[in-house]
């Protein structure tokens, strides 16, 4: 492998972080002023919720976690497959990837049968992941499941020294959930390699080992939205590949994707991106259209905010976040975090979401 994961080696190359930088500065002069600050709330259809409470895991010696939240999905048939980020343990907080299936129908109707029986098929093995598999995103091709996820741990430099961050990780899982590879990502210029702090990314499509992905690499710690191109056998993402598509607004302290990507049509792509207040500090959602390369098409104002105590209060109050997106009949179904402590489940008319979308052409034209 390119990198020595067990170690969690994390070069830097202040050669690829210049060139990133300058992508950023244009994408901070170039990449905004495409929303404003509101909110055309669309999941009308039905919000509803899963608590800690409403899981009951069968492989691990507690049966109920403290906290479950941020989950994955995967839509198969009339089932969705559900991947919540879980929480045990108190001191560290440290998360893993969790799975269970819940028929569509239910889904819809709320009636879910609880509780739901979850399996944990991916938890820290490594030290860049032991504070946690955090956030999976999830992408099936073939008789392979891949999750993009954050490598929460311990990294270690160049002179040896070790330091904390995040990295965007990748497993790839059998069709019995087994882990067959797992390794986090590297950005590539020539020889040189660099291991930015990144998470918050989905594949959009994929061809072999090649995949095509919205990110969240962090440069200098700013935090804006790219597209990238990355490599699945040996976890590298080349720099030239790399290409910011929209910026936080003036309101917003830094924005980010939130979720897997569905496919509208043979070359559009829905989903959900997050932005935080610089303000009031919330994460509110919203939704983008990409194509297959990841580049903006068009971009809503925020199509979902905190309502009430179950949404506003939790361990990280006033957050709602990713990972699941799901296009069901005439139905959009957004399955996401609230508090970081528990999962929303939030239903729109798809043909009402569409409305809200700005084509960003026009604006970079």
């Amino acid at each position: 492998m390119a990198l020595a994961f067990e170690s969690g080696e994390r070069p830097e190359s202040p050669e690829i972080e210049e060139k990133l930088w300058k992508k950023v500065e244009f994408a901070l002069k170039e990449l905004r002023e495409f929303r404003e600050p509101t909110v055309d709330d669309v999941f009308t259809v039905k919000r509803y919720y899963l608590g800690p409470e409403d899981f009951k895991v069968t492989n691990y010696i507690r049966s109920r976690p403290f906290s479950a939240f941020n989950p994955g999905v995967l839509l198969r048939g009339d089932r969705i497959l559900l991947f919540p980020r879980l929480v045990f343990e108190f001191y560290l907080y440290s998360s893993s990837v969790g799975l269970c299936k819940i028929k569509m129908e239910d889904v819809i109707s709320g009636e879910i049968k609880k509780p739901l029986e979850t399996k944990i098929i991916l938890w820290p093995k490594y030290p860049w992941e032991q504070m946690g598999c955090e956030d999976p995103r999830v992408f099936e091709s073939g008789n392979k499941v891949y999750i993009l996820y954050c490598g929460k741990g311990v990294y270690r430099t160049a002179d040896g020294k070790s330091v904390n961050n995040d990295a965007l990780a990748l497993a790839v899982m059998d069709e019995n959930w087994n882990v067959e590879r797992r390794g986090y990502f590297y950005v590539k210029m020539g020889d040189l390699k660099h291991v930015p702090s990144n998470r918050d990314s989905a594949i959009i499509k994929m061809q072999g080992y090649s995949a095509n992905i919205v990110t969240r690499p962090v440069i200098r710690k700013v935090k804006v939205c790219w597209r990238a191109k990355i490599n699945v056998n040996d976890f590298s993402m080349p720099e030239d590949e790399l290409k910011p598509v929209f910026a936080p607004e003036h309101w917003e302290s830094h924005v980010g994707w939130s979720t897997n990507c569905v496919k509208l049509s043979r070359n559009e792509y829905l989903v959900g991106w997050h932005g935080v207040s610089s303000t009031d500090l919330t994460y509110r959602n919203g939704l983008a259209i990409v194509d297959e390369n990841g580049d903006l098409l068009a971009i809503s104002n925020y199509t979902l905010s905190p309502k009430g105590l179950i949404e506003e209060y939790g361990d990280r109050p006033f957050t709602m976040f990713g990972n699941g997106l799901i296009v069901y009949k005439e139905y959009l179904i957004w399955v996401g975090g609230i508090g970081d402590c528990c999962i929303g489940i939030f239903i729109a008319e798809l043909e009402k979401a569409l409305e809200k979308m700005k084509d960003v052409k026009r604006h970079l034209s």
